[in-house]
This record gives structure tokens, C-alpha cells and sequence, in this order.
């Protein structure tokens, strides 16, 4: 609770500044908040504890100080992490409670999302509060009620004044959170340019399916792979995930949450990699693309001159094209999905030895936005009629 000067921003190993999750400016308002309420003392910086055990040094703003109440704010900062939440303000609004009530009770107010659909961190209904940043507010509140020596009941409310825009921008409108943002946060700290958000999203979308009763998880790399799937079969994009880069971890994830059928769609520049092994398709941990290409092309008989023009052409696109004047294109995209199966099925069958889970059916979709459909598994017409077929009354309410 002392007013020390507030440290240096902290840094990861190359130099990046760490930001703080709004889970964590929520439970500093709240902080700030309470002690104010129970001390009748202004309080504008407050430090806490994150769950990675970094302190965090916050700046209370927008304080309003009333008889049985207090509100103040928290202004986002995500380092040098970009993030559309930067420069939102946290706002914690804390109240007395009767005797009688539970002793601390957490909810959102405007800004915070409210959970419609199941297989989320919170059930519907509930304010889109994650667990650890209500497990720190509560830590929080609960520090500075023992300091005052108060035992009665508080009740904290969250708010964001531009979460309902910034929500726009975010992943919760395809999971059902609607009204604002969700507060969030497992460490309390920002990692610029983590991964570990996106595999959370993932893995939040994949959870959020099989609690709604997929039994299919529908996945493409990107925009592009879903709007295929939307022109070329008529599947709904709310109904698919998109899981970047991390083609092996998706796998992994759907395996654990316990689906029976996984179906990825994608473009021959993402899954051109899968064929090598290559399971993250992210460039800078690997970019044979055009070697790989070239040796479709040796495989299935095309000249050397072909293979040539291949390892010199800039894009997987143009590659294809140099295959299809060679009249191999057929057979060569039949041999680029014989090694992605091969490899994705064989990283589905590692994950369910570890687990010893019943075997993920896999099938795969593989196409290029100048030919179209470039080649799928035997079993992939099948799967995409399952889930065209498929009721999703649910996603009406």
C-alpha cells in the first residue's frame, strides 16, 4: 500500500516492453477502489501481484469518490504487444453490501461482454469475466479488507467504456459475448508478440464447438481458407476456427477436447509446408515451399525445365501454374495431399497414443485462388457433407 515511485516498465529478453492483461488493471482499479472506500483516503497508484509474479505498478485515473461508493480507472497498456485494448480504460466501480450477502460479488457493467453460449471460461449469463482475473480481483479486494479490518460485503463492478467498439474488433462475436469485451488473463502480463494468446483463442474456439455438440472440427489457417469453404460447400464461417500458423497445435487441441473428425481446409502456401512435416507453418520456422512444390513435380514426371522455372518462381500460385503447363498438375496436387495426410494423420495418432484416446479421423481440403480446388482426401467430400447436414439450431438463439 506505499506510495513508492513506480518501477521501470519490465522488459522480456530482447527488450520488449511487457504490458499487463485488462485482468489485471480490473484488479487494480479494484484494489484502488476498495481502499479508498474503506479508508475515505484518495489513492491514485496501487500495486498488485500478478499471477506470473510480476508487480504491477498501476496509474489510478478517473476517480469518484462517493458515501458508499468508489470509482476509478486503470488506463490498458499492452507494451509493446499490439493490442486493440491499449488505452482502454479498466474501470472498477466498488459498493458496500448488507451483512447477509456473499462477501465479495463480481459482475460486469457496460463495456464488460455477457457470455450467451456455452463451452466458455464463464457460463451464459455471466458477465465475460474470466476465472484468474476474478480470482485476482477477489485476492485484491480481499488484502485491503483485511488491512481495514472490515468483514462486511463488497460488491465490484467492471466496466470499459469502449468495449462495446473495441469488441467489433475482437473474436467475441463469433463466441457468442455480446456487449463489450472480456476481461482476461492467466499470467496478468502481456507478452509482446506471444503466441500463447492465439493458441488460448484457439483452443477457446475448439472448446466452445464440442460444448455446443460438434463432433467435426471444421479449421482453416485463415480468412481465405473459410471463405472457400463458405463459396465451394456452403458451410457457415461462424461454425469453423481459424487456427493461423499452428496447424500441429490445433491437432493436438482437438484430439484432447475430444473430437472424432477433424477437417482442414487451406491454401497450397500454407499446406504446401504440412507435406514436409512442417506442422507451424510460420515462415520464419521454415519456408520450403518451392523446394517442396519442385519435388511434387520430379515425383510425378514433370521435365526438369518444369522444375526449374518451380525452384526460380516467387509464389506456390505461380507454381502451380508452371505444374499445369506441364499437364501434371492432377497428379502432382495427389501427391502434395498424399504427404499432408501422411503427416497429419500421423501427428493425430502421436496425440492419441500419448492420451490414449480413441484415433481422430482426419480429411483435408487443399486449394489455390487461381484454380480453385486443388485436391482433398478420399474422406473430405464425406466429412464436408456431415457437416453441411449437421443441425445448428443453437446458433439461431
Amino acid at each position: 500500500m506505499n506510495d513508492e515511485k513506480l518501477t521501470n516498465p519490465p522488459t522480456n529478453a530482447n527488450g520488449l516492453r511487457l504490458g499487463f492483461t485488462t485482468g489485471s488493471c480490473a484488479a487494480a482499479a479494484s484494489k484502488a477502489a476498495t481502499y479508498m472506500l474503506l479508508t475515505g483516503r484518495k489513492k491514485d497508484r496501487i500495486s498488485i501481484e500478478t499471477p506470473k509474479g510480476i508487480r504491477f505498478d498501476a496509474q489510478i485515473v478517473d476517480i469518484e469518490r462517493h458515501e458508499t461508493s468508489v470509482s476509478c480507472a486503470v488506463i490498458k497498456d499492452g507494451g509493446d504487444d499490439p493490442d486493440i485494448t491499449t488505452g482502454a480504460h479498466i474501470v472498477s466501480t466498488v459498493r458496500f453490501l448488507p451483512e447477509a450477502a456473499q462477501f465479495i460479488v463480481i459482475d460486469g457493467g457496460i463495456g464488460v461482454g455477457r457470455v450467451t453460449l456455452p463451452g466458455l471460461d464463464q457460463k451464459p449469463g455471466e458477465a465475460a469475466i474470466n476465472h484468474v482475473p476474478r480470482e485476482m480481483i477477489t485476492k485484491e479486494v480481499l488484502e485491503v479488507c483485511r488491512l481495514c479490518d472490515y468483514d462486511g460485503g463488497i460488491s465490484v463492478e467492471i466496466s470499459v467504456p469502449e468495449g462495446e467498439e473495441l469488441a467489433a474488433k475482437t473474436f467475441n462475436p463469433r463466441l457468442g459475448i455480446k456487449g463489450g469485451i472480456s476481461i482476461l488473463g492467466t499470467s496478468g502480463i502481456v507478452e509482446p508478440m506471444s503466441s500463447q494468446a492465439l493458441l488460448d483463442t484457439i483452443r477457446t474456439e475448439l472448446s466452445q464447438k464440442k460444448a455446443l455438440g460438434f463432433t467435426i472440427a471444421a479449421v482453416s489457417p485463415g480468412n481465405y481458407g473459410l471463405d472457400f469453404m463458405r463459396k465451394a460447400f456452403g458451410y457457415d464461417l461462424d461454425k469453423s476456427v481459424k487456427c493461423s500458423n499452428f496447424i500441429g497445435d490445433t491437432i493436438d487441441m482437438a484430439a484432447e477436447l475430444g473430437f472424432k473428425k477433424f477437417l482442414l481446409t487451406g491454401h497450397i502456401g500454407k499446406l504446401i509446408k504440412v507435406s514436409g512435416g512442417i506442422m507451424n507453418t510460420h515462415s520464419s520456422l521454415g519456408d520450403c515451399r518451392m523446394e517442396l512444390l519442385a519435388a511434387s513435380a520430379i515425383k510425378t514426371g514433370c521435365c526438369m525445365e518444369t522444375v526449374r522455372a518451380i525452384l526460380e518462381a516467387a509464389t506456390t500460385e505461380e507454381g502451380v501454374r508452371i505444374i499445369e503447363q506441364d499437364g501434371k498438375r492432377a497428379e502432382a496436387m495427389a501427391y502434395v495431399m498424399e504427404r499432408i495426410m501422411f503427416n497429419l494423420e500421423k501427428r493425430a495418432a502421436e496425440k492419441a497414443q500419448r492420451n490414449a484416446n480413441n484415433k481422430m479421423e482426419i480429411a483435408c481440403i487443399m486449394y489455390s485462388n487461381d484454380f480453385g480446388l486443388l485436391a482433398q482426401s478420399c474422406n473430405a467430400a464425406d466429412m464436408i457433407a456431415e457437416l453441411v447436414d449437421l443441425p445448428f439450431s443453437c446458433y439461431e438463439s
